[in-house]
């Protein structure tokens, strides 16, 4: 046997409706000064960028962020976070191709900004892991209604995370991997066209 040890690198998406945290979460985990395409909001975007008031925003990922992680001496996990807006998810099938999985960032005040990202990974069977992320400390929803109101096996890991927060975000990636890996002993299935259930089973659920 090889005294050297092996080394692993991988590649995982960060998604999620727009202003939910990815570009927090990449920079709060990098190892690396992360690269951003964040660009000031204009009066231009007014009535296509909507973020709610959950946080204030003055600029916008317009491609992707970067980051890079070692979650220990044989792994390394390069980090890509994708845009939210509709206008750029024409990008999303680049950004997945070759990852090991995707970690989708969900506001719960805004559940329906995620469901194109969660119908998008379920098509193209990317194994993914969901998570809560907690702006103000205050979890407004249990996950399990959550998983509800997204329609999700309960194979897929929901988690509570806070995109600022290095180990919250590590544990995250953690699941993830752990997720890809499991998903990697079960038969692929892709999932049916399920239309617009999302919608309906998040206002059922969510109010």
């Amino acid at each position: 046997m090889s005294s050297r040890s092996e080394h692993l690198a991988v590649k995982v998406v960060i998604a999620g409706g727009f202003s939910v945290g990815k570009t927090t979460m990449v920079e709060s985990i990098s190892d690396i000064e992360p690269l951003s395409t964040e660009a000031d909001l204009t009066e231009e975007s007014v009535g296509i960028d909507e973020f709610g008031a959950s946080q204030p925003k003055s600029s916008t990922t317009v491609a992707l962020d970067f980051g890079r992680v070692s979650l220990d001496s044989g792994l390394t996990m390069y980090l890509f976070g994708a845009p939210g807006q509709e206008r750029f998810r024409f990008m999303w099938d680049e950004l997945v191709r070759g990852s090991v999985g995707a970690i989708v960032l969900v506001d719960t005040l805004r559940l329906a900004d995620c469901f194109a990202a969660v119908t998008f990974l379920e098509r193209a069977a990317i194994p993914f892991v969901v998570a809560i992320n907690t702006f103000d400390n205050v979890l407004h929803h249990h996950p399990d209604d959550v998983r509800s109101a997204l329609g999700l096996s309960d194979e897929i890991p929901i988690l509570i995370s806070d995109a600022r927060e290095r180990q919250s975000v590590k544990d995250c990636l953690v699941a993830l991997v752990e997720h890809a890996i499991a998903s990697s002993r079960r038969p692929v299935r892709r999932a049916p066209d399920v239309g617009d259930r999302h919608l309906v089973r998040s206002s059922e659920l969510l109010q």
